[in-house]
C-alpha cells in the first residue's frame, strides 16, 4: 500500500463526510426526533435521512476497512495484526485514533442502520437521535486520523 492509496481512500472518506454533514444540516430543524416527527417527515426529508444513514455507514465502513489499514501501512505499524480489534488497539496505542472503544460504538451504530424497524417508531427514533449525536464523533475521528497520518505523508528533510 502506498501514500497514493491512502490519499485516494481519504478522498472517498471526505466525500462521504461532506454528504453526511450536508444531510445532518438539512435535518437539524427536526432534531431531536420523536416518533411523531419521524412519521410526519416529507418524502424529501425521508430521502435526506436515508442519505444521512447511508453516508454514516459508508464513512464508517470505508474508514475501518480501508483507511485504518492504510494508516497502519504508512506508519509501518501493521505487524502481524490479523484481528480487527488488534488493529484498533494498535491505532489507539500510536495515537491515530482516540479510542478503540469509541470506534466500536460507531460500528454498532452503522450496524443498527442495517436493521429496519418499520413497526417500532420509538426504536427508530432512538437510533436516529443517537446517530445524529455520533456523527460528529465520526467526523472528528476522520479529522484526527488524517492529522495523525499527515506526518507520514510529507517528505522528510
Amino acid at each position: 500500500m502506498s501514500i497514493e492509496v491512502y490519499t485516494e481512500t481519504l478522498k472517498i472518506c471526505h466525500r462521504h463526510a461532506d454528504r453526511l454533514q450536508w444531510a445532518k444540516q438539512k435535518m437539524q430543524k427536526h432534531i431531536p426526533f420523536s416518533a411523531e416527527s419521524l412519521e410526519a417527515l416529507s418524502d424529501i426529508d425521508v430521502a435526506i435521512l436515508d442519505q444521512f444513514s447511508t453516508r454514516f455507514a459508508k464513512l464508517q465502513g470505508t474508514m475501518g476497512m480501508k483507511l485504518f489499514p492504510a494508516v497502519l501501512e504508512l506508519t509501518k505499524e501493521q505487524g502481524e495484526l490479523d484481528a480487527f480489534i488488534d488493529k484498533l488497539h494498535r491505532l489507539e496505542k500510536i495515537g491515530a485514533i482516540d479510542s478503540a472503544e469509541n470506534w466500536l460504538i460507531l460500528r454498532e451504530m452503522r450496524n443498527a442502520f442495517a436493521h429496519e424497524y418499520p413497526d417500532d417508531a420509538e426504536l427508530q427514533t432512538s437510533v436516529m437521535n443517537k446517530a445524529f449525536d455520533l456523527s460528529s464523533r465520526l467526523i472528528e475521528m476522520l479529522s484526527g486520523i488524517e492529522a495523525f497520518a499527515s506526518q507520514y505523508c510529507t517528505p522528510k528533510e
